[in-house]
């Protein structure tokens, strides 16, 4: 196995953890490409349950690479919670690899998402209500926060004070409800980036390095086919593409060099 991928056909919770568990044994790097935490695996190893929504599945072993990809969406006070928990169990999390290209959940992206449910009515998608659309809409409308971009102070702030203008002024006149403060997402958020700048890289060279070093590199897919933004069941769909492309795009690593 020098690369491979594992995908859900259906609408996910097919077992798709168990498996990437058991490969991860045979890997070297895992990388997850796409998703938020909607979505995640249950590994149970050593008597102990491990619930992982962001981290790959791989994270369990202390001598494997695991890489959160850019085509994934991350809100980074559930990343540091999980890793928290992680190291309370005992699992190391010194190779975590963390795309500078993945987007930021910031918490206006949970109010619309809230919002908009409540706004459908009878009509709900059913959301989890974690951001995870509002994110992936922000990064189509190029207004996106990225986490290369929460690591440069100076460019957060523009991006930041920019975008809850605008978001104020929705919450204020579309949904009529609050909306939120500066300086409070920004000391938050700034606290997040020094917690996670260790793990930061550009995952997109890494993993093709990886590849051409003559790894095994297994691509850990969330969701399933059937929730592909594109190919599923519209609109009963995620927000991203849990198929082989999306993989191939979600974390730069292009088709001719995925084989199983």
């Amino acid at each position: 196995m020098a690369t491979a991928m594992v995908l859900g056909t259906q609408w996910g919770d097919e077992g798709k953890g168990k498996i990437v568990d058991y490969l991860a044994q045979q890997a070297d790097v895992v990388i997850r490409s796409q998703g938020g935490n909607n979505a995640g695996h249950t590994v149970v190893a050593d008597g102990q349950s491990f619930a992982l929504r962001l981290l790959p599945s791989g994270i369990l072993f202390s001598d494997k690479t695991c890489i959160i990809g850019n085509g994934v969406v991350v809100n980074p006070g559930v990343l540091i919670e999980e890793i928290d928990g992680m190291v309370k169990k005992g699992i190391q999390i010194s190779k975590l690899e963390i795309s500078t290209r993945a987007h930021v959940i910031m918490p206006y992206h949970i109010r619309i998402d809230e919002e908009d449910e409540k706004l459908r009515g009878d009509n709900q998608i059913g959301t989890t209500r974690n951001g995870i659309g509002p994110c992936y809409a922000d990064k189509v409308n190029r207004m996106g926060i990225r986490i290369g971009d929460l690591m440069d102070e100076k460019i957060f702030r523009q991006k930041l004070k920019l975008n809850l203008e605008l978001k104020n002024r929705l919450f204020k006149t579309y949904y009529n409800c609050k909306g939120f403060d500066y300086d409070e997402i920004l000391q938050r958020y700034l606290v997040f980036a020094e917690r996670i700048r260790g793990y930061v890289k550009d995952t997109e060279y890494s993993a093709n390095l990886y590849i051409e070093q003559g790894k095994k590199v297994l691509f850990e897919g969330a969701q399933a086919t059937m929730l592909d933004l594109d190919h599923g069941t519209y609109p009963f769909v995620t927000s991203s593409n849990p198929t082989a492309g999306g993989a191939c795009v979600g974390s730069g690593v292009g088709p001719r060099r995925m084989q199983k």
